[in-house]
């Protein structure tokens, strides 16, 4: 491209060229950046590729908040140089800056000074894109070449002013569960440019939902003690806090029934500190999901509220959503201590339920929900607390009867406004989920401005009322944290995004505000970890198939106790899993000589005895177990096939029956017993008994073949047809049921 020079052309390369192009239309923007003539050519010619995606237009900033990303999308091609302009309504000052990625984060004192002067004047953002290669200079700045947008955002007077408690987790669920100690508990300002400091981490138990009274003095939390479900501590707040087995409290205490379990989740401290409120006798649709942004589903399908009164250390049901006709939970309290708000719904009864003395359930008694589609959702009712003595539940107007579900009810400690989740359906970690504000009374809810479009939830209030901090998923599968200020009137602003708080690889969840200083928590130790606790770490990475880990957890546990019996049988299970049958007979051994009541350690050295073809010894080990537990389903069927193994048949049916006393819909006991009826001639039990397992168990194609072949014993070749076709249709490669089928069927068919 030639340029003059003293009277003589020359010659410079095209990319050198198109720099200076490029920096000329930048300086001609900068100058005009702030002058009328320049902000109408904008508005009247730039083209709609860039648009400004944070913040929105109409954020309002806390004054302590750290600089933020301003972030936008420019749809044309990359390579572009971007310049930001920042105005303030009022007063002539503008600063311009530069910047060559889709993102810009002001430095820190310029960031406080932008915060100065949008507190009192609306701050102007205005971007504008350059694309290299920029033509049509002479003419000015082309339409072609240059898109923009604007934005306004202010600065609040209201400081926040509070620190934030908050749970820091790796996804997805089914390895938090796996391995709850890779969970971790933050605490600090969103001051803090980097993230807050971890107080509580390495617990090897779960440790889920918390609360603190009003006053910052008291925390309460879930923590699955000594393979509790129910354990709750509640424990007072210290720079260096202690949780000790004293501060830890059980829901299963209420009315204790094994057969009537309780998982006491949901739970709230009352703003006094004096009271804790829960859910108890629930059962829940707790369940991890492959996908990664929504890895779990909860809600509960069956509860009432039961109150702790901490001075007396007693418990109470609250009357007045205690009916167990229906399902109570999710409850929260009034800032004054004399009401709860709570989610409401009809009590469910699944039709796959198997164990009505567990309190969570599996995907398969869950397939209402996960596969036919069925909904459920909740009203939110207030109820007077009256001392604990409850009153008579209500129906919050605006946010119950309205065909949707709604939850996670949130008073303003002004006690002006409730703040709530509401979805189509269930509750926890739903993608619709939004945020609605109402008046604490009841009236007509409004949509808040803050939503984002994926999932908003766990919400929690400033304690001056005027900012909601609350989680979701609007940026990121791993959930965020983000915050609104809220006027007088409940209007709120756009939502502001706390990305210093998150890491881009964990979910942030639970936050609360905490009134206290941000350095008030500096570490929190959780003294009650014992054997038992550890345990249950080891089991959770058991039901991971992690035997591993399992393993490694239950050698700590031996080191804490080396007489802990179930940590020996569970290593005792990993060796016989593995097949080192001398290793898992030396842990079963251990275990007996240490507790030789427990029956269960007898019947697995039975069981190496068993595989060992020592039928003698095993069926000592077996006797033995019988002693101790006369209901124990594995040592009745595990003699039975010791005596089936030393053709004692009588002895086997004996045992089996006994089984069957125990567990009647034990699919294997009743197709063993059927086998064995058919070794006695005795055809219609035989066959009876084994049409029974298969019905009980007809995803089995061992079950299948083994009812085709007593059908063919007993001169029923057509009948053993379809049931042998059945067990190759759910094992193709069942080279038994093949083979069989194919003899039958040239019997029943010669001339073919």
């Amino acid at each position: 491209m030639p340029i003059e020079q003293g009277g003589e052309k020359k010659f410079i390369a095209p990319a050198v060229a198109i720099a200076i192009f490029v920096a000329l239309a930048i300086g001609v923007a900068l100058n005009f950046f702030g002058n009328d003539a320049f902000v109408r050519s904008f508005e009247k010619s730039h083209a709609k590729g860039l648009t400004i995606t944070y913040p929105l237009n109409g954020t309002i900033f806390p004054p302590e908040l750290v600089a933020p990303m301003f972030r936008w999308n420019d749809a044309r091609t990359i390579d572009n140089t971007w310049v930001i302009a920042v105005g303030f309504d009022g007063i002539g000052r503008n600063w311009k800056f530069r910047v060559h990625q889709p993102r810009w984060r002001p430095e820190r004192q310029e960031w406080k000074r932008i915060k100065e002067l949008s507190a009192c004047h609306a701050a102007r953002i205005t971007i504008v894109g350059f694309k290299q290669g920029l033509g049509g200079l002479g003419q000015g700045i082309g339409a072609r070449n240059v898109c923009g947008d604007r934005t306004a955002f202010t600065t609040s007077k209201d400081p926040v002013d509070n620190p934030l408690f908050y749970r820091d987790v790796i996804l997805p669920f089914s390895e938090a569960v796996k391995d709850p100690s890779r969970l971790r508990w933050r605490f600090g300002a969103i001051s803090d440019e980097n993230q807050p400091p971890v107080v509580l981490e390495d617990l090897p138990v779960c440790g889920n939902c918390h609360s603190f009274s009003v006053n910052g003095k008291t925390l309460a939390m879930d923590v699955d003690y000594a393979n509790d479900k129910g354990a709750y501590t509640v424990t007072n707040v210290a720079e260096r806090m202690k949780l000790t087995t004293s501060d830890i409290i059980t829901w299963s205490d209420y009315k204790r029934d094994p057969a009537n379990p309780t998982f006491g989740l949901l739970s709230q401290i009352s703003p006094d500190g004096r009271f804790v409120v829960s859910t108890v006798k629930d059962r829940s649709v707790f369940l991890a999901k492959p996908d990664l942004a929504f890895s779990q589903l909860f809600f509960p399908i069956q509860g009432i509220l039961a109150v702790y009164f901490r001075d007396t250390r007693t418990f109470a049901a609250l009357s007045g959503a205690d009916d167990t006709a229906l399902v109570q939970s999710n409850p929260s309290w009034s800032p004054d201590g004399k009401y709860i708000v709570f989610a409401r719904s009809a009590v469910y009864h699944l039709k796959s339920l198997r164990d009505k003395t567990k309190a969570l359930l599996t995907p398969e008694e869950c397939s209402e929900f996960l596969t036919d589609q069925k909904l459920f959702a909740y009203d939110l009712y207030r109820i007077p607390f009256n001392g604990g003595k409850g009153g008579r539940a209500e129906p919050l107007a605006g946010a119950s009867g309205n065909g949707m579900s709604n939850f996670f009810a949130r008073y303003s400690p002004d006690g002006k406004w409730i703040v709530y989740c509401q979805a189509k359906s269930f509750m926890l970690l739903q993608p619709d989920s939004k945020l609605y504000i109402l008046p604490a009374g009841g009236g007509k809810p409004r949509l808040m401005q803050c939503n984002t479009n994926l999932m908003n939830s766990w919400h929690s209030w400033s304690s001056n009322s005027r900012w909601l901090v609350f989680a979701s998923k609007g940026n990121s599968p791993y959930t965020q944290l983000y915050l609104t200020h809220v006027d007088e009137q409940g209007n709120d602003a756009p939502a502001v995004v706390l990305d210093n708080l998150t890491s881009p690889d964990r979910a942030a969840n639970i936050p609360e505000f905490i009134y206290a200083s941000h350095k008030s928590i500096a570490r929190i130790d959780p003294q009650f970890i014992d054997d038992v606790s550890l345990w249950r770490a080891g089991m959770a990475f058991l039901d991971a198939r992690d035997t591993g880990n399992a393993a490694v957890k239950f050698h700590e546990v031996l080191r804490l106790n080396p007489k802990n019996v179930r940590a020996l049988v569970s290593l005792g299970n990993i060796e016989e899993a593995r097949g080192k049958l001398d290793g898992a007979s030396e842990f079963y051994g251990r275990a007996v000589q240490v507790d030789s009541s427990f029956e269960i350690a007898r019947v697995n050295k039975g069981n190496i005895f068993l595989k060992r073809e020592n039928f003698e010894k095993a069926i000592e080990q077996y006797q033995a177990a019988l002693r101790l537990a006369p209901d124990d389903l594995f040592a009745h069927y595990n003699l039975a096939e010791s005596y089936v193994k030393t053709k004692k048949y009588p002895e086997a049916v004996a045992q089996f029956l006994a089984a069957l006393r125990t567990a009647p819909n034990d699919a294997l006991s009743n197709l063993e017993l059927g086998r064995i009826y058919l070794l006695l001639g005795k055809k219609s039990e035989g066959i009876a008994c084994l049409k029974k397992g298969v019905g009980l168990e007809p995803a089995n194609p061992e079950g299948h073949l083994a009812l085709a072949i007593g059908l063919q014993k007993v001169g029923r070749g057509r009948e053993a047809v379809p049931q042998y076709k059945e067990a190759l249709q759910l094992r193709p490669d069942f080279s038994e049921a093949r083979d069989s089928l194919g003899a039958l069927t040239k019997r029943l068919n010669p001339a073919d």
